[in-house]
């Protein structure tokens, strides 16, 4: 028998990476292990991957699940970058944070990341008046009704292949902007959070392309009084689940000297648009962690001060983040803390 295997990968486009894929029809019964799966190659020279004298670079799978898109046999397999010496090419963030999740996967790191993004029409949001405004942000933010929602049909069929493809999908909700939507991934561990996400990513612009839609990652898609888009990151480790001294020990180590900077800057492109201290969000240039405040770069939710234990939130990464980046900041910085705060 024969089915398709669709390849995706994370380009070398910046400041934001974009996803490619292509088809390749396989003999055989389809394999749930990357090790059965053949590497492949492509032109990195259309991808901003490599130079058009020396263009091929290889396409090695780490993560397969059922194809929702075209049912069947079919899988989506997703790949790492190589060059043709198989070492990571500089496009390949999933390579950096390999050996600081196995440095510190004794700790247990989990992940659960809220991926916010926003349908666009052509030009406009969707749900947008052509040449104008719609009423002021307010009763969109989880709401019901062909007033304020716009893109529905879409975020369900999403949903629905999300599902279908074993992911670790935890909700969806409707968001404060009109066309604006949010899904979870979570909580998995660093690489797999990293890879269902892109891959979730790939299934919401397939799904919306069905509808002759697109879905934007974009910070802050309207300028003004409007929402931007994130990718809050909610976190935790084995002690941090067992008792709160672990959780302030985490705020604390994300604020320490130079991190704050290290990490916003490498949280998203356009992210001092997103972070103004307005509209949800903490000023880019400066640290704060509070209990059930949205308008801390951290938030410790309030039942988990309540329990004395539990996780916390980074709110700053954005909506176009890279997530093998953003774990790998996290775990490092946190994990790192937590293991000298044991030593003590």
């Amino acid at each position: 028998m024969t089915f398709k295997a669709e390849y995706i990968w994370i380009d070398g486009t910046e400041p934001t990476a974009k996803l490619r894929s292509k088809t390749k029809i396989m003999d055989g019964t389809p394999s749930q292990d990357v090790a059965d799966l053949p590497i492949w190659g492509f032109d990195g020279s259309s991808t901003n991957q490599a130079e058009g004298h020396a263009s091929d670079r290889v396409l090695k799978p780490v993560f397969t699940c059922p194809d929702p898109i075209r049912g069947g046999d079919d899988i989506l397999v997703l790949c790492e970058v190589f060059n043709i010496d198989m070492t990571p090419h500089e496009s390949n963030t999933r390579a950096t944070l390999r050996p600081v999740a196995e440095q510190f996967e004794g700790q247990a790191p989990i992940f659960g990341i809220e991926q916010e993004y926003t349908f666009f029409d052509g030009h406009r949001p969707l749900g947008f008046p052509e040449g104008g405004f719609p009423a002021a942000q307010g009763g969109y933010y989880c709401g019901v009704g062909a007033d304020e929602i716009f893109g529905r049909e879409i975020v369900e069929k999403h949903l629905d292949n999300c599902l279908a493809a074993g992911l670790g999908i935890s909700g969806i909700n409707a968001e404060v902007m009109p066309g604006q939507w949010e899904f979870q991934v979570g909580p998995l561990s660093p690489l797999e959070v990293s890879d269902q996400l892109w891959v979730a990513r790939w299934l919401l612009y397939r799904t919306a392309e069905d509808f002759n839609v697109s879905a934007t990652l974009d910070p802050k898609p309207v300028k003004g009084d409007w929402n931007g888009a994130g990718a809050h990151t909610n976190f935790s480790t084995r002690a941090m689940r067992e008792g709160y001294e672990a959780i302030i020990t985490a705020c604390e180590s994300l604020g320490e000297g130079s991190k704050p900077l290290d990490h916003v800057k490498n949280y998203g492109a356009g992210i001092d648009d997103r972070l103004t201290g307005l509209h949800e969000t903490a000023p880019w240039n400066e640290y704060s962690y509070g209990v059930s405040n949205r308008g801390a770069s951290v938030r410790i939710p309030w039942q988990v001060e309540q329990d004395q234990k539990g996780y916390i939130e980074d709110r700053r990464p954005n909506a176009n983040v890279d997530p093998y980046v953003v774990t790998r900041l996290i775990v490092d910085t946190c994990c790192t803390a937590l293991e000298k705060a044991d030593q003590v």
